[in-house]
């Protein structure tokens, strides 16, 4: 592995980002991430995407979205043949850092249930899962042509 970087994604990257995604992260049952969702997130919030490279190759990803209020981590991922080398708590240490800067004081991440694996890396980086709360979810129907998105 040539020298690790984390940095933020570029738009040119968003399609391997999602490619990356679909052999390093834990889909589960969940809708398969789309272009022009990343593509939204890269225009809202054009640092939120945290990249670990070696090279010119994506070896771990990190969302860490501010929303203003709360600090939220999602789509924590790194590449099978890279694991237990501490490059996801490099992405969690950069994730926590950016929320730092930006004045977060809280910070959430989304952890699937059935992903064992991961629950170790987010103990081991002083996560505890919160058993008095639920995550309620609604799939958002597309707007209609011709609507405005405001």
């Amino acid at each position: 592995m040539g020298e690790l970087i984390l940095r933020t994604a570029g738009k040119s990257e968003l399609d391997a980002v999602l490619a990356f995604w679909q052999s390093a992260a834990e889909n589960d049952s969940r809708p398969a991430d789309t272009p022009a969702a990343i593509e939204a997130l890269f225009v809202r919030d054009p640092e939120a995407l945290i990249l670990a490279t070696a090279g010119d190759e994506i070896i771990g990803t990190i969302i860490a979205g501010w929303d203003g209020w709360r600090c939220h981590l999602y789509r924590l991922a790194v590449s099978p043949g890279h694991r237990r080398q501490g490059i996801g708590a490099r992405l969690v240490a950069a994730a926590e850092e950016r929320f730092r800067r930006l004045g977060g004081t809280r910070v959430d991440a989304m952890v699937l249930d059935a992903n064992e694996r991961a629950h170790g890396i987010w103990a081991a980086q002083g996560y505890r899962r919160q058993d008095d709360w639920s995550r309620w979810v609604k799939p958002l129907t597309p707007l209609p042509p011709g609507s405005s998105k405001e």
